[in-house]
């Protein structure tokens, strides 16, 4: 495709605002829980409250999502955090610790349903060809939509005190559910018209997979609960890079306070504005070398490498303008890590995306929140560096777990034939006749015919049958172990023969044309 859909882009405008109120809450409730708890365990209690509600909905998003079309969660969820802020909004000036409660439980869960919906949707909204340029642009905004509302947190705050950044962000999310419910996108696939032997969001690469053995000499894939086993590596060092990324978000204040006493709010708006610069980086990129097609699980682990070491370089005490180029090629890898990761999630059939992203939610929160505690205790009694290092240590360890896997399995690092980016052969999997029946070619006295094997693609069937003085020519005369069985006298096939073979077997029957993601 050469562009995204107007349509989408006009969602992701709307998403950008949102994202823009929440970032800007995030800076604004985090103050205003102090105010009402008045102590630090108080805040922290606040915060693990709303971390706990996004995992526990992370769990729960893929059977919503199969209850109720994408759409209808992605209003809903946008109309009830509306509500819950427009009631702190009103009782700023004196709220009840049960209701910030329960307004941060809105906020937790309702942005889980929101991401794991739209996210999910994303292959419908653009198709398959373009979800990796369409990832882009979502990553693009939600950065461009970070440092807007962490920059201008401090200053709504100062003029219109916390009733007014309750009010922006219950707008934000206003905006939002209109725009769904004005542009209508389409988020789920139709049902089948027609009735058909396997499920309609299925692809064909998953047919062949699942109807075809592993090749001979090749490791069949390991699946746990339906998954593959590199869709659940992916996920579980995504939950490794959340943790690791809390580590930093708990530091960097640490940092600017020590590399500018007067002004830390100057340097982290200098250092998030650099990070966004290299995600924008990064959409460029991947939307040039791309051509549509997901990149996998290779291109995802060294992502996470790089930006694993460009975050911890960032507290070495690097004068400023390598401290921004250290910043940027951070936002670079983590924008081309997002991209990945996303699209390769999004290659899955439609049925499987919302579990899969829900589980991915919950593996990040969980990170995020045992990473956020940790690396608060560790710095306590550890230097920044110490702390930033030993957390993104364990994420490359991760990652290079995750390639360790991939080379045990012989992939390329790119998506297989279970994510529609390769097309194969159903002959490249099939067995050799000698390998399987190794005596199909012996002749049988009892019955006067050379018995054939009940595939009709075995190369076995180009023998000689005495009882019909036909002869059946193969199904695939390129197949290497057709000569091995065929006696000499098969050497000339004669017209009628190979018109019957012809008819008989077709030399495409098991082949599968499979769609480019």
């Amino acid at each position: 495709m050469t562009g995204v859909e107007w349509r989408f882009r006009a969602v992701v405008v709307a998403h950008a605002v949102s994202a823009y109120g929440t970032y800007l809450n995030l800076i604004a409730l985090s103050l205003f829980s102090y105010e009402v708890t008045g102590t630090a365990l108080g805040v922290g209690v606040v915060m693990a409250v709303r971390l706990l509600s996004g995992v526990t909905a992370g769990l729960a998003a893929g059977a919503l999502t199969a209850r109720f079309t994408r759409r209808t969660v992605m209003v809903v969820t946008d109309l009830a955090q509306t509500l819950a802020m427009v009631v702190l909004a009103l009782q700023a000036s004196d709220t009840p610790l049960w209701v910030l409660l329960g307004a941060v439980v809105v906020l937790g869960a309702g942005n889980t349903f929101f991401n794991v919906a739209l996210r999910s949707a994303v292959p419908v909204m653009v198709g398959q060809d373009g979800r990796a340029r369409a990832n882009g642009v979502l990553v693009t905004a939600r950065s461009v939509a970070t440092v807007l509302g962490f920059a201008s947190a401090a200053p709504v705050i100062a003029l219109g005190g916390f009733g007014v950044a309750f009010a922006v962000n219950a707008a934000s999310f206003a905006v939002s559910a209109g725009a769904v419910l004005v542009l209508r996108p389409r988020t789920d696939d139709e049902p089948c018209d027609e009735p058909c032997d396997e499920p309609c969001d299925v692809s064909g690469e998953e047919r062949a997979d699942a109807g075809s053995s592993p090749a001979r000499g090749k490791r069949p894939r390991l699946r746990v609960a339906g998954l593959a086993g590199a869709l659940l590596g992916m996920i579980a060092l995504r939950g490794l890079d959340a943790l690791a990324s809390a580590s930093h978000n708990v530091a960097l204040p640490l940092a600017a306070h020590a590399a500018e006493p007067s002004d830390p709010a100057v340097f982290m708006t200098r250092f998030w504005s650099a990070w966004a610069v290299g995600t924008l980086l990064a959409h460029q990129v991947l939307k040039r070398r791309s051509h549509g097609a997901s990149w996998g699980e290779r291109a995802f682990a060294v992502g996470t490498c790089a930006m694993s070491f460009c975050f911890v370089a960032a507290f070495t005490g690097l004068p400023a303008p390598a401290l921004m180029a250290a910043a940027v090629a951070a936002g670079f890898a983590d924008g081309w890590t997002e991209i990945v990761y996303t699209s390769r999630l999004q290659a899955a059939p439609d049925r499987q995306r919302s579990r899969l992203f829900g589980l991915s939610a919950t593996a990040e929160q969980s990170g995020f929140a045992l990473g956020t505690m940790a690396a608060a205790a560790a710095l306590e009694a550890l230097p920044a560096l110490a702390v930033v290092g030993a957390f993104h240590g364990a994420a490359v360890c991760g990652a290079l777990a995750l390639l360790l896997f991939t080379a045990g399995r012989g992939g390329t690092g790119r998506p297989g034939p279970a994510d529609g980016d390769a097309h194969s052969s159903a002959a490249d999997n099939r067995p050799s006749a000698a390998d399987i029946h190794p005596s199909t070619g012996d002749n049988h006295p009892s019955t006067g015919e050379n018995r054939r094997s009940a595939d009709d693609n075995h190369p076995s069937t180009g023998q000689n049958h005495p009882s019909t003085g036909q002869n059946h020519r193969s199904a695939d005369d390129n197949h290497p172990s057709t000569g091995d069985n065929r006696p000499p006298t098969d050497e000339n096939h004669s017209p009628a023969g190979e018109e019957k073979g012809e008819h008989a077997h077709g030399t495409s029957t098991g082949a599968s044309q499979l769609p480019g993601s």
